[in-house]
């Protein structure tokens, strides 16, 4: 176990010119209307589809190849999933459902990482946003078409895949021509009563060289590959958020929750439901790894998560009670590594 110290960060402010730069005294934004939608987020809501002519791949650069018209819900979605998708190198599928992944996986094929993905949670993918980061093939579109999806995304989809989705005539395919580079800098905004909010994209991202491990045990490379993936995930997921994975591949995902230990027992129940509609005898969650997007403030999250089945843990450390949680991953056997960054998404 490496010896307790504080831990190096990157500054999240950067220097004051570098600031001045970014956030001028007055920042004007722009769009062209590009669609006049039906509705907003409900039905008494009125809204609109803006583009701010930049060209980063995803839905404002994307030709709608079929399908019925795009809602609100149906745009922010997509991005949603497009953008967590774009996270990954090789063959993904992420599902996602109100803005938040309910199954997200890699494998050798977009195929597989669809089995893989859909198997996390069945119930949730139905109705949802489908991403791929390849061109769509056959054999994937045959398996996406296979369940109630509302779009589709991907950079292109050939031949043999559009023919399969337009048996599915509702279904919106959209095609965006590229990937989004997730290290890319950028600005992102919120509206606030009377203004708005701006901020650098988290771009922020972490290999194996920046991890710190915490405790006596250290990840094995399985376990390694998998914490790396499941973290990556988590900067997708609204937090709280509590991420297990195992084989390259999310098991259970627990999101927006108000405490932390909550969301690692909606994790765990997901995956123990996802067990049993597979017909498998243990919960997806025995075996796995576990990425919390910020801080266990308390050990009894990760003691949520050890019960559960998780073997390891990636967190971004940094909490007071660090010693006491590094003592927990430590009785319970677990391998922890610290990041040093946080991922919350509200």
């Amino acid at each position: 176990m490496r010896a307790l110290r504080p831990m190096t960060r990157r500054s999240p402010a950067g220097s004051p010119s570098r600031r001045a730069r970014e956030f001028p005294p007055r920042l004007a934004l722009a769009g062209v209307l590009r669609q006049t939608l039906r509705y907003g987020e409900n039905p008494h809501q009125r809204a609109g589809f803006y583009t701010d002519g930049t060209t980063r791949p995803g839905i404002a650069t994307a030709e709608q190849v079929q399908g019925k018209e795009l809602s609100y819900n149906n745009l922010n979605d997509t991005d949603a999933a497009f953008e967590c998708v774009a996270e990954f190198e090789r063959p993904a599928i992420v599902i996602v459902k109100h803005a938040n992944p309910c199954g997200v996986a890699i494998a050798d094929d977009l195929a597989l990482a669809w089995d893989a993905a859909l198997r996390c949670d069945p119930v949730s993918a139905f109705g949802g946003i489908v991403a791929a980061n390849r061109k769509l093939d056959a054999a994937a579109a045959e398996r996406i078409a296979a369940i109630f999806t509302e779009v589709v995304v991907a950079p292109d989809a050939d031949e043999e895949a559009r023919a399969v989705f337009a048996r599915k005539k509702n279904l919106r395919l959209l095609l965006t021509g590229g990937l989004p580079d997730p290290a890319a800098p950028g600005l992102t905004f919120r509206s606030v009563a009377g203004g708005f909010l701006a901020q650098s994209r988290d771009a922020g991202r972490v290999a194996e060289a920046d991890l710190k491990v915490m405790t006596q045990r250290a990840p094995t490379p399985q376990e390694m590959a998998d914490l790396l993936f499941a973290f990556r995930v988590c900067k997708h997921v609204k937090s709280n958020a509590i991420v297990y994975a195992k084989e390259l591949a999310t098991v259970g995902i627990g999101a927006g929750q108000m405490n932390r230990v909550e969301s690692s027992r909606i994790a765990a129940w997901k995956s123990e439901a996802a067990a049993k509609a597979a017909g498998l005898p243990e919960p997806l969650a025995k075996g796995s790894v576990v990425a919390s997007d910020a801080f266990f403030p308390f050990a009894d999250g990760l003691e949520t998560a050890a019960a559960a089945g998780a073997t390891a843990v990636i967190q971004p450390g940094g909490s007071i009670r660090d010693a006491e949680v590094i003592a927990a991953a430590d009785a319970a056997g677990l391998a922890m590594v610290f990041t040093g960054m946080r991922h919350f998404r509200h």
